[in-house]
């Protein structure tokens, strides 16, 4: 018998926008500002889902599956849907305890990912679900990319990350925008950092 009150309370929040747009970077500093309101606490800590993080980790493995990983990850592509909601499933079972925030860091990048996501939240029973959408252009991506120099982070590589947005991650995105079981705030990804969580705070009302 399900139980209405389970993860009552408990927030889920889902940042989601091209490379380079600072989702890492809000992430934290949402976290900070719910720690300070004594929303993050002892009784009900935070996890931070990162996909990108993840297959990092899994591409320094010895294996063959691993080493396509990496060799994809080095050439812009997109890893297959499976890999991505596979990593994020085992991650929810080894550390969700049903007492702790989420917040998803650069997942889904697809629509099936999102629909996936969207039937594990169910299954958990989460209620209160928000989706931060930072916009920037390409060429601020491209700009921030290139600054960052990442070994991933050609021109070539770069141009292929964006294209792929544009195709894969934007129908999430819509999908998002269009479902009223989630809360949708789009932000500016321009702006300074301290504009960009200071607007956040306030569209999300946290």
């Amino acid at each position: 018998m399900e139980n209405n009150q389970e993860g009552s309370g408990l927030k889920t929040f889902i940042f989601i926008g091209r490379s380079g747009c600072g989702k890492g970077t809000q992430v934290e500093q949402l976290a900070e500002h719910l720690k300070g309101k004594g929303i993050i606490n002892s009784d009900h800590a935070w996890l931070r889902v990162e996909t990108g993080a993840q297959f990092r980790k899994f591409a320094e493995r010895d294996n063959y599956s691993a080493c396509k990983l990496k060799e994809s990850m080095e050439s812009g592509n997109r890893l297959p849907d499976c890999f991505a909601i596979w990593t994020w499933c085992n991650y929810f079972i080894e550390n969700y305890t049903g007492e702790e925030h989420i917040f998803c860091d650069g997942c889904p990048r697809s629509l099936l990912e999102a629909q996936s996501l969207d039937f594990l939240f169910r299954f958990y029973n989460r209620k209160e679900l928000s989706v931060v959408y930072l916009d920037i252009s390409k060429e601020e991506a491209t700009r921030r990319m290139l600054a960052r120099g990442r070994a991933d982070d050609q021109l070539e590589d770069i141009e292929k990350r964006l294209e792929w947005f544009d195709k894969d991650v934007v129908p999430a995105i819509e999908y998002y925008r269009n479902n009223s079981k989630y809360k949708f705030v789009e932000v500016d990804g321009e702006q300074t950092i301290e504009k960009i969580h200071e607007d956040l705070i306030s569209m999300l009302d946290v």
